[in-house]
């Protein structure tokens, strides 16, 4: 009986999906699905794909969050469109909830569309959000060894981001080992290395950003 419960909710979810996607198409909208856990520093990596690209792609993003709009008034203060959704303790966000949150954008004006999934490396990458892309964002600060303990994540993606790369020489994180394991699981998937902090890798995370935007729209329009 679980197993059909399971079942149903991700059929629903699908559907809604699927919508969005159409919906999206129409307009020649990208979106981005960017998960990672809870400090990996998805905002920080939003915001400075905000300050790369804002001069040649339109934006607006959708922050979810378990609670508080903390994230969602940081983009704002940016001058970017940006919808809060809250689950409540939800670990993940859905289509339906994305769904609602588009409802709220005026997607004839928009490029991309950024998705900064709940803090998590499970439950997201088993749920479409009608997405275009999926990034994944591991930090150094959390350990090389991520792609082993949740390989699904970084299976499911088509890039990944490593994130504060200038703490390197300071955490016990092996990035060539990291490479290694992420290649075996996922080879087509570029590996971006990026720090907030000091804007190293800024141009490569904002230019592969782009070009997969434009990209999207001429496959959506075509």
């Amino acid at each position: 009986m679980k197993i059909e419960v399971k079942k149903n909710i991700m059929a629903t979810n699908s559907s809604v999906a699927a919508g969005n996607r159409q919906r999206l198409a129409e307009h020649g909208v990208c979106m981005l699905n960017l998960m990672a856990s809870p400090g990996a520093g998805k905002t920080s990596v939003i915001m400075k794909a905000i300050e790369g690209t804002r001069d040649r792609l339109k934006l607006a993003v959708i922050e979810g969050d378990i609670a508080s709009e903390i994230d969602s008034l940081a983009i704002e203060a940016m001058d970017i469109p940006a919808i809060q959704i809250n689950t409540g303790g939800s670990c993940h966000l859905t289509a339906a909830m994305v769904s609602t949150a588009l409802d709220h954008l005026d997607l004839d004006s928009l490029d991309l569309i950024i998705i900064e999934n709940v803090g998590n490396l499970v439950c997201p990458a088993e749920f479409d959000l009608g997405e275009s892309t999926r990034m994944v964002i591991a930090s150094v600060a959390e350990g090389h060894d991520k792609p082993y303990k949740y390989p699904m994540i970084f299976r499911e993606v088509d890039a990944i981001l490593v994130n504060k790369i200038d703490l390197l020489a300071h955490c016990d994180f092996d990035l060539a080992q990291f490479h290694q394991v992420v290649q075996g699981l996922n080879p087509a998937a570029p590996v971006i290395e990026l720090s907030c902090r000091d804007s190293y890798g800024t141009d490569e995370w904002c230019q592969w950003l782009e070009a997969t935007a434009i990209g999207s729209r001429l496959d959506l329009t075509s």
